[in-house]
């Protein structure tokens, strides 16, 4: 999110592809966490968020995300690219059978369309996500966000295309649908199958009526509550197969409706899905001149990795801060740690030598300091670098 020179604040931009299995042009809503608009630092690559229903949510997932990836050091979740896909016919994309009608929710003029689920997976899969891919700097890891049709259609892609996402956020999901047909399929497939590696979280909206609990509506047999009971049901059969490797939570928000309920789903799913993501660094550690923090720092990204499944290395900025920091404090084994940990991380980075060469300079090695200036403007022609190389060499 930035400001442009009309005084707007942009949060995205629209994107649009052209489908061939879906027979229409389909706007995209597209978020990048802002670059480094100096050129100071590597660029990087970020996981991708597809969203579902992308026009009611796209804003609060923005926003959310960049609340909790902002604290260098403490952050809940990663930086993301969020895709934020808006509907055309709703019913179409998100339901993965047709039916003529399903009381009480759908009658046959609203359900007359329904049943285009697996083309709209296809699309995700085959056009969507190659197409993000080519333009878009993206790491290899992808969650799945989806409420109500589009929790729906989110556990869909999680039973029958469980590796399409790492990762699936839930929120109260239309489980009702075509005589609970998808969920007596995942009775089935989380009893049988294997989903290791694979997270999902469930969100559960109050919307029981007025004298109803949890206990008391699975005992229910009225058409009202035939939603909660659906999604209760499934929130079981998750819980009781432990054996299939899915790391899975669900919640029940007792103050939350069906509307209410993704904001504070979304905000719980971030911190469970990426629970190992928190550097956790307390003030003491600063200032304990026993502890390494450049150690503590990289052995936390290695762990991270294992998590991902790919290389995740700290961040530049963050990293280089760091050793600032402890450079102004003369704590110059400190300083260099953090120093060489980026040269080791971003060798394409003209930054990590350039602040190399501060720190050498900052210890009176003026041949240390010279050479990783030189090795600086080799990879980009910076003034102040060169302001700086050349003031040494007068010396």
């Amino acid at each position: 999110m930035y400001a442009q020179p009309n005084s707007k604040i942009i949060l995205g931009n629209i994107d649009s592809i052209q489908s061939k299995i879906l027979n229409e042009q389909r706007k995209i809503w597209v978020y990048v966490p802002d670059e480094d608009q100096s050129g100071t630092y590597a660029k990087q690559k970020y996981p991708v968020v597809y969203l579902l229903d992308g026009d009611a949510h796209f804003y609060s997932v923005v926003g959310m995300i960049q609340q909790l990836s902002s604290v260098n050091g403490n952050t809940i979740c990663p930086k993301m690219i969020v895709v934020g896909i808006p509907n055309t016919d709703r019913t179409r994309d998100l339901t993965p059978t047709h039916v003529d009608a399903d009381p009480p929710y759908m009658d046959s003029a609203s359900s007359k369309t329904s049943g285009g689920g697996e083309h709209f997976i296809s699309f995700i899969e085959k056009e969507l996500m190659p197409h993000i891919d080519s333009l878009y700097p993206t790491a290899p890891y992808r969650m799945l966000i989806g409420h109500s049709f589009g929790g729906l259609t989110a556990m869909n892609t999680f039973i029958h295309h469980t590796k399409l996402f790492n990762s699936y956020v839930v929120i109260d999901p239309s489980m009702w649908w075509d005589g609970l047909k998808l969920l007596k399929e995942a009775k089935q497939d989380l009893a049988a199958k294997k989903y290791d590696g694979v997270s999902l979280f469930l969100g559960i909206a109050n919307t029981m009526d007025d004298g109803m609990d949890t206990m008391k509506v699975k005992k229910d047999t009225s058409s009202n509550s035939k939603h909660i009971r659906s999604i209760l049901a499934l929130s079981n059969y998750l819980s009781s197969n432990k054996q299939n490797g899915l790391k899975f939570k669900y919640k029940y928000y007792n103050d939350d409706n069906h509307g209410s309920v993704p904001l504070i789903t979304e905000y719980d799913a971030l911190h469970f899905i990426f629970d190992f993501y928190n550097l956790k660094l307390n003030f003491k550690d600063f200032f304990d001149p026993k502890k390494r923090l450049d150690t503590m720092i990289d052995n936390h990204y290695k762990y991270v990795s294992q998590k991902f499944g790919y290389t995740v290395n700290a961040p530049e900025d963050f990293v280089n801060g760091m050793g600032y920091q402890f450079l102004n404090l003369k704590q110059y084994d400190k300083a260099e740690g953090f120093f060489k940990m980026n040269v080791a991380n971003y060798p394409g980075s003209y930054n990590v030598y350039d602040s190399m060469g501060d720190f050498y300079d900052a210890k009176g090695d003026k041949a240390k300091a010279i050479e990783n200036y030189k090795k600086a403007l080799t990879i980009k022609d910076a003034p102040e670098t060169k302001q700086k190389l050349e003031k040494l060499l007068k010396k």
